[in-house]
């Protein structure tokens, strides 16, 4: 909580403010006691109506002195704690935004969507019942007591024994119930995981159907949410009736002493009923605080989590080197990729080059390593050895944004947001006009598609629901294409495109009148025939570079890949 306690500094007046009057209002409660006694002994015992009902006028101007007090402190904690929560939400989203790849790998899109939503939301309840209970409710059952130790010394040591009894209780179910509160987040941010891969998967759950068995694992994990906030509320609901016991038993207590100090003539009715009043206040207020902690309680795990993600630093290596290593446009020197948390590298001692205007082809089976490769060149990952140089600068010495704004990145999944063609593509290139946006659709041909709908403002829904998986693609290549990059990488971003569509897409980026250099990725061999250089991958090493006809020779993985995907005459041809 306390590396959280920044965000509230916008706000210390408000936090000042509200305790404050919260406060006064307990001030004011407790002076209530004492016009009731007076009331008593010098009213009713008196038989003085003009008494009591001057005394009843105080009692009234106190409870709307009260009231306009605690609403006052309301209004303090509420905007304290909701810009509290504004603060620590765009935190959380500015310090994700700076995570690398390797951090989304680690941490999880589901436990961030939980952390930013969920637990900032209890964090916030956390701050409104603190500013406005955490205070008063100590403050009023210390001022019963003074109140009380001014009426009789000895009986003031019923009050005495009692906040001591459920001190005791409150800490040690506090203590209980933390960490299992963070069992019950950490388990939500599973079934967070579930829901989210349930919806987004939806049309192929049932596409083999699979809906039963969704639904079972999704129960199973679900259950366990429920067994342990079922744990963690048994424990917690124990609160309320061990304080109402504890507070009963030291009212029943008190009354009985308090009637034997009146026949002795220690006490008189008006201050018996006045302890009897302060011990009902101090029920209600520990009842209060009770609930208090539970939701401090609660609030201190959220809070942790929220630390957690806010502690974590990018871990991609930047480093000042000035040094120019080559002239080509993009050049691997020995590299190796090994990625966090895993045992094995995916890539292992790559080495080759691209120069400026050429076609690179990078091949091999699944999990061989292709997209791993490419995404070294705009850094997204560290290399574990070795050196990957744009334009001759270590990718590692670029600014990121500078180095970004030299690649026109297609990544194998195409996800587009929600809004018009024309918002869309102008991620690529913010300033670009309705002329750049039409040149790259066309280039990446789904000018015709866009055009029979509404044009640049035709609306796309959420993850591209109303498009094909060939249209996502092809527009997500047009957003790349966009700002005329001088390096575009096409992460086998186009398997959704028939040969007709892909070989036409091909063509027309190869047309492009500023020549970029162009890295294929593809498990198609009919899409990188034509490249200046074939890379071929197996198990993350390089095993063959060279073009279509020297690699048929000289390569036996890319032969078997060539093989499966072309007739025997066509290999003839080909050699």
């Amino acid at each position: 909580m306390k590396k959280l306690l920044p965000f509230l500094s916008e706000y210390k007046l408000e936090s000042f403010l509200a305790p404050l009057f919260k406060m006064l209002e307990a001030m004011f409660e407790l002076i209530v006691p004492l016009v009731v006694a007076s009331i008593i002994n010098d009213g009713i015992r008196q038989n003085n109506l003009k008494f009591v009902l001057s005394r009843a006028a105080i009692l009234v101007v106190l409870a709307v002195v009260g009231m306009i007090a605690s609403i006052t402190a309301q209004y303090f904690a509420a905007k304290a704690a909701t810009g509290f929560a504004t603060n620590v939400r765009h935190a959380l989203f500015d310090k994700i935004q700076t995570f690398s790849f390797n951090e989304f790998d680690r941490l999880g899109t589901s436990t961030l969507i939980t952390r930013m939503t969920n637990d900032v939301n209890q964090a916030q309840s956390t701050v409104n019942m603190v500013l406005r209970l955490f205070l008063r409710s100590p403050f009023i059952v210390a001022g019963a007591f003074v109140m009380a130790l001014f009426i009789n010394a000895k009986i003031s040591l019923i009050f005495l024994l009692v906040i001591v009894l459920l001190s005791v209780v409150v800490t040690v179910i506090m203590k209980v119930t933390v960490p299992m509160y963070r069992n019950v987040q950490n388990t939500l941010d599973d079934v967070t995981l579930m829901t989210r891969e349930s919806l987004t998967g939806a049309r192929v759950i049932r596409a083999f159907t699979e809906e039963e068995q969704s639904y079972n694992r999704f129960n199973e994990k679900n259950s366990l949410l429920a067994h342990f906030q079922r744990s963690v509320g048994r424990i917690s609901a124990l609160m309320n009736p061990i304080t109402y016991v504890i507070i009963n038993l030291g009212i029943v207590f008190l009354i009985y002493n308090g009637a034997v100090k009146v026949n002795e003539g220690v006490l008189n009715q008006g201050e018996v009923v006045a302890l009897y009043n302060y011990m009902s206040q101090i029920l209600v207020e520990l009842v209060k605080f009770a609930s208090l902690i539970v939701t401090i309680t609660k609030g201190f795990a959220s809070c942790t989590r929220i630390s957690s993600v806010l502690d974590v630093d990018n871990t991609l290596q930047f480093v000042d080197d000035d040094t120019c290593y080559d002239n080509h446009a993009v050049a691997f020197d020995n590299v190796s990729l090994k990625y966090n948390q895993s045992d094995e590298e995916s890539l292992t001692d790559i080495s080759f080059y691209a120069d400026r205007g050429e076609v690179i082809g990078i091949i091999g089976s699944t999990g061989s390593g292709k997209s791993s490769l490419v995404d070294l060149i705009p850094h997204y990952y560290d290399s574990t050895n070795g050196r990957v140089t744009v334009f001759g600068k270590n990718v590692k010495s670029y600014d990121k944004t500078e180095l970004r704004s030299k690649i026109g990145f297609v990544m194998q999944k195409a996800v587009l947001f929600s809004g018009t063609v024309r918002d869309n593509i102008r991620w690529g290139k913010a300033d670009a006009t309705d002329d750049e946006i039409n040149e790259a659709l066309k280039v990446a041909q789904i000018y015709d598609n866009i055009y029979e709908k509404n044009g640049l403002d035709t609306v796309i829904e959420q993850n591209g629901a109303n498009l094909s998986g060939g249209q996502k693609q092809r527009l997500s290549i047009a957003r790349a294409l966009v700002s005329k990059p001088e390096i575009i990488v096409l992460d086998d971003s186009a398997s959704a495109l028939d040969f007709a569509t892909e070989k036409a897409l091909r063509e027309a980026i190869l047309s492009l009148d500023y020549k970029p250099t162009l890295f294929i990725v593809s498990e198609r061999t009919s899409s990188i025939l034509s490249a200046d250089r074939i890379v071929v991958l197996d198990d993350g090493h390089t095993v063959g570079i060279g073009t279509n006809k020297e690699l048929l020779k000289s390569c036996e993985v890319y032969r078997e890949i060539y093989l499966s995907q072309f007739s025997d005459e066509e290999v003839a041809v080909n050699e």
